[in-house]
């Protein structure tokens, strides 16, 4: 332990060393939400002198961004954001490979995503995906609490769900990649069509479902858990389910842009990204994933991932570009495309 105590120490002074003098721009696209962002350029500035320029998107709008600049990139890392996106930027060549120096204090989770993508991407956090929602719309209506993901497409909740836009949002497409892998992809494809009648909005993002339900404006989200604490831990009147079939997760991961302007910079941003003083940032602006930093506990009232009935998520077939581009135009042709 004092060995690793050390060993910690010294790569902590000679990041402070070598940031003293830093200077320089890099600019990165953030797919958590805005004050976790924001947080995160503030202190890297602080401790490097590194000036970033940050543009916040979700998952999907972000991995469409990355690959219509590919000639010509625009920013040099990609941070956080559902995996799958992140494994298929890899797959298809847009990130680029690079190995950490802080792998070794990792979870063996955050690891694999690294060897998954031969080290095009890295894991920052993991969390489970569920169902939120608001118990005093559904008493008010004397609608039932969903339990499992069947319940979603039941018509006593008409008007009452939403589930962020696929082809814009991780959390959605993982979603859909999370019941092809429960219930077989024809039976989960009748529950999205079922889901679809009940379906009174799909947000850009997958927070903007969580945050509906929150502020009354609709009764269930398909979410992650820990955006839902994040929405009690604000006060809103929201609970969180953990599916009684069992659900998927995600490793929300980061990547350098291949052809980065910036690509030294972007390399002392990913190294300081995976240090605990970073990875305490996500805790500090109520956020409640689990960091990948082995030194790192999870927040208090963070769904606790080894209680969750999880699936084991093929991450490298879901996270393949042609098993994306295939789910997603059936998602938009059998599901989006049916009247509401």
């Amino acid at each position: 332990m004092r060995r690793n105590a050390l060993r910690l120490a010294a790569f902590g002074f000679a990041f402070a060393m070598g940031s003293a003098a830093a200077q320089g721009q890099l600019n990165i696209i953030c797919s958590v939400q805005l004050p976790w962002c924001e947080a995160v350029v503030n202190q890297f500035q602080k401790d490097t002198g590194i000036k970033i320029g940050m543009t916040q998107k979700s998952a999907g709008e972000a991995m469409a961004q990355v690959a219509a600049e590919r000639a010509n990139p625009k920013v040099d890392v990609w941070y956080t954001g559902s995996g799958d996106p992140h494994l298929q930027a890899a797959e298809l060549g847009l990130t680029e490979e690079y190995h950490s120096p802080m792998l070794s204090q990792l979870h063996e989770w955050a690891v694999r995503q690294a060897e998954q993508s031969k080290y095009r991407t890295v894991g920052v956090y993991t969390g489970a995906l569920g169902i939120g929602y608001n118990p005093e719309i559904l008493a008010k209506r004397k609608l039932p609490e969903p339990k499992c993901w069947a319940d979603l497409a039941n018509p006593i909740y008409r008007d009452e769900v939403q589930m962020a836009n696929p082809n814009a949002s991780g959390t959605a497409y993982a979603t859909i990649a999370t019941f092809v892998q429960i219930f077989g992809e024809d039976k989960a494809f009748e529950l999205l069509k079922g889901m679809h009648r009940n379906i009174n909005n799909y947000p850009r993002s997958g927070p903007g479902a969580i945050r509906a339900v929150g502020r009354g404006e609709t009764g269930i989200a398909v979410t992650f858990l820990h955006d839902g604490v994040t929405e009690i831990a604000g006060g809103f009147p929201v609970k969180i389910v953990v599916p009684c079939e069992g659900t998927g997760y995600e490793v929300g991961s980061m990547s350098i842009i291949k052809g980065a302007r910036n690509l030294e910079n972007a390399k002392k941003f990913y190294d300081w990204a995976l240090t605990p003083v970073a990875q305490k940032i996500g805790a500090e602006t109520k956020n409640y994933q689990t960091p990948s930093n082995k030194a790192v506990p999870a927040p208090p009232g963070a769904p606790k991932m080894d209680e969750i009935k999880l699936i084991h998520y093929d991450f490298a077939k879901y996270g393949s570009a042609a098993e994306r581009k295939r789910l997603l135009e059936k998602w938009d042709r059998e599901v989006a495309a049916i009247p509401r």
